[in-house]
């Protein structure tokens, strides 16, 4: 995935720009806003790809100044009203569903806003997993946790050494203490202190209520908003046993040392 910082523009007319963006994650910082943006994410891919894509946007915490909509064929559906104050809150919508369009609000102030917002584009799959809504907090079956072994962008063994609940957000910081790092695609578990051990935070809803405890799991999930989100996480024996089993039967996805 490519990153860039999508879009830095003072407009002072009131006028509709068209802005395109050719990276699949970045963000939008739109100052003093009037008039209204349309926001036509283009990644490199081919076209025919599109419509497997999943679009989610976070807005900046101190975003103000403009509605977003979600646009196709000239009809606005309300996105992120102005002023709304959802802490941590991505929206998300398929690819085809239409584009952005931020129409800045009448201000009668004088302070000046800014517009902003992260967003990126996954494939349809990807977003599924952050997003499962029927059941956000279900247990992985075995054939789900060995396939997020080998799909996930990051898996380690580890402890959780302290749970942080923050309940404006609705979520929950789990503080692993890494025993083996088996995979991470950002520098999320670092070395830390003198003693030289791994550590991290991994997120997760609060509604799942996740609690210290005792023992090891083998930790999955993947990056969203550059924040390690939580997938499958078993207690590492029992990942090791159903490692085993599927070894032993020829299933297993793929190789990994479950020691």
């Amino acid at each position: 995935l490519s990153s860039c910082s999508g879009l830095t523009h003072e407009a002072h007319r009131k006028d509709v720009e068209q802005v395109y963006l050719r990276c699949s994650e970045g963000s939008i910082e739109w100052m003093y806003p009037t008039g209204a943006l349309i926001v036509n994410l283009r990644p490199n891919i081919s076209p025919a790809s599109y419509k497997h894509l999943t679009v989610c946007i976070k807005p900046f915490k101190d975003s103000a100044g403009a509605n977003i909509y979600l646009e196709k064929t000239g009809e606005l559906k309300l996105l992120v009203r102005d002023g709304e104050r959802s802490p941590s809150r991505v929206y998300c919508f398929g690819y085809d569903q239409g584009g952005l369009f931020v129409e800045a609000t009448p201000q009668q102030d004088i302070s000046r806003k800014i517009t902003g917002f992260q967003y990126e584009l996954m494939s349809k799959g990807i977003a599924a997993d952050l997003h499962t809504a029927s059941a956000p907090c279900r247990p992985c079956s075995d054939t789900e946790v060995l396939l997020a072994v080998c799909t996930s962008d990051f898996v380690i063994r580890g402890s959780i050494q302290n749970v942080t609940n923050e309940a404006e957000e609705q979520e929950s910081i789990i503080h692993v203490g890494v025993n083996k790092l088996y995979r991470q695609k950002s520098k999320v578990f670092q070395l830390t202190g003198e003693s030289g051990n791994w550590r991290g935070q991994i997120k997760t809803l609060l509604e799942c209520g996740v609690k210290p405890g005792d023992g090891d799991f083998l930790f999955t999930g993947r990056m969203h908003f550059g924040e390690a989100r939580l997938g499958c996480a078993p207690r590492f024996k029992d990942f090791q046993r159903m490692y085993k089993e599927a070894k032993d039967k020829g299933l297993n996805p793929c190789e990994i040392g479950p020691d």
